[in-house]
Order: structure tokens, then sequence, then C-alpha cells
């Protein structure tokens, strides 16, 4: 049995369900979570401060009693408080429990270097200034959104709530202005079930949230993301493979 820890904010809803149903068909695989506070999104001292270190460690050291193969912040948050937060995360989850661990974003990061997507759409719930920052972090790591929708949203319970069609409505926008790449960015929205039917729509690839952390840890864990069917590419990728596996050899 392998089994996968997840770091979850404490109002999500979405990324829980979401990893179980992606993990229906895959035997011999199991999904565990462990929550901390997070309850809003925004570039305030007090919701940076939701994603100290300390509290994200304790959860981590929870998920470690049940021994698990490997331990994700399954969250965003580095995309705007900067990708050096989750590298150095990964290095003290692992100092602390003796477990890899890897994260959404750092995942993100490898995945598009290795498949060298130069136009990436951005979609996301957040609020302007937040969506704006996180395009100027992307960017400072070689990732170039050139397109990008967001809902104005700063209430971390209410992404879960935009209807499935929303998202990809946002995304197919985002193709229509030349994205070559889409991401759905924020782990408690829904945009792992609409990906593979856009994918085939749009002909690009489309990377949920939810759905590249579960690549990410699957290739941690050593089981084949290629167990994972019907939720899209990143799963049956061949060019993906070594991706994650790059992302965890800097956090041995």
């Amino acid at each position: 049995m392998k089994r996968l820890g997840m770091l979850t904010p404490s109002s999500n809803t979405a990324l829980e369900p979401l990893t179980c149903a992606m993990l229906a068909g895959a035997d011999g695989v199991s999904a565990h979570f462990s929550r901390f506070r997070v309850t809003e999104i925004a570039l305030s001292e007090s919701s940076k401060a939701q994603f100290d270190h300390s509290e994200i460690l304790r959860a981590a050291e929870l998920l470690a009693h049940a021994k698990v193969d490997v331990i994700a912040w399954n969250g965003t948050s580095a995309s705007w408080l900067g990708f050096d937060r989750d590298e150095r995360l990964c290095e003290r989850i692992t100092e602390a429990t003796g477990i890899l661990a890897c994260t959404t974003v750092l995942a993100y990061r490898d995945l598009f270097r290795q498949l060298r997507a130069a136009r990436i759409g951005l979609v996301s719930p957040y609020t302007v200034d937040v969506q704006e920052r996180i395009m100027a972090v992307w960017r400072s790591q070689g990732l170039h959104c050139i397109a990008e929708r967001h809902l104005s949203l700063a209430d971390n319970f209410s992404f879960a709530e935009v209807p499935e069609a929303e998202v990809a409505r946002l995304c197919e926008e985002v193709a229509g202005e030349g994205a070559d790449a889409v991401v759905v960015l924020c782990t408690n929205m829904r945009g792992a079930k609409v990906a593979e039917p856009l994918e085939r729509k749009l002909g690009i690839g489309v990377y949920d949230s939810i759905a590249v952390t579960l690549w990410a840890c699957l290739i941690a864990a050593g089981v084949d993301p290629r167990v994972i069917r019907g939720w899209g590419s990143v799963f049956a990728d061949p060019r993906l493979l070594p991706a994650a596996a790059s992302v965890l050899s800097q956090h041995p």
C-alpha cells in the first residue's frame, strides 16, 4: 500500500473528494489529509501569516503518524509569496519527519520546464492584486502567463462554489488568447473534471492544481501516474514522468 499525505487548507472542500475520485481506480494507493487554518487569500499580513511554516509543520507531523510515503503541501500560496517559501518548506518537512515532500507550485514549475510551454493561460478565483503578484512571481521563474482570468474572490471557502462550467469557460477564454497551456491555479477550484474534455476540445494541456499535486505525489511514492485515467494529460504524458522526480531530487 502506498499512502499519500496531503496538507490541506482548513476551508477547502474540493481537493479531498476530487483526489479520492481520481484515485478510485488506483489499487493500492490511498490519500490522507491533515488541515491547518486557511480562510482568506489576500496580500494582507494577516492572510500571509496563515502560511507560517510552524502551522504547516504541525499538520505535517500528524501526517507522519500515518506513515505516509510523501507529504504534499496541496496549496498554491508560494505563487504569490515566492517559490523559495515552498523550497524551504519541503526541506523543513523532510527534516522534521524524514518523509519526502513536494508542493503544488514546485510541481508546476518543473512540469512547465519539462513541457517547454511558453504561453500559459492562468485561471484563478483570486483578486486582481493577488493575480498580478502571481504573474510576476511566476515570471521570475521563467513561467510566462500571457492571458489570465480571475474571479475577484478572497474567501477561500467560496472558491469551491464556482461551477465547473464557469471554470471551463474561463479556460476556453485564455486558450482563445493564444495560450499553449492552461493552469487552473487553486486547490479549492473544481478544474479537475473538466481538464480532459477541455484538452480534447482545445488541443492543449489543461493543468488543474489538485491533479498536478496528485501527479507529483504518485511519482514520489513510486507509482506510475498512468494508473489515473480520464483526468487529463498530466497523468499520461510520458514527458512528465521525469519532471516530478526532478522536483523531489532537490529536496531529498
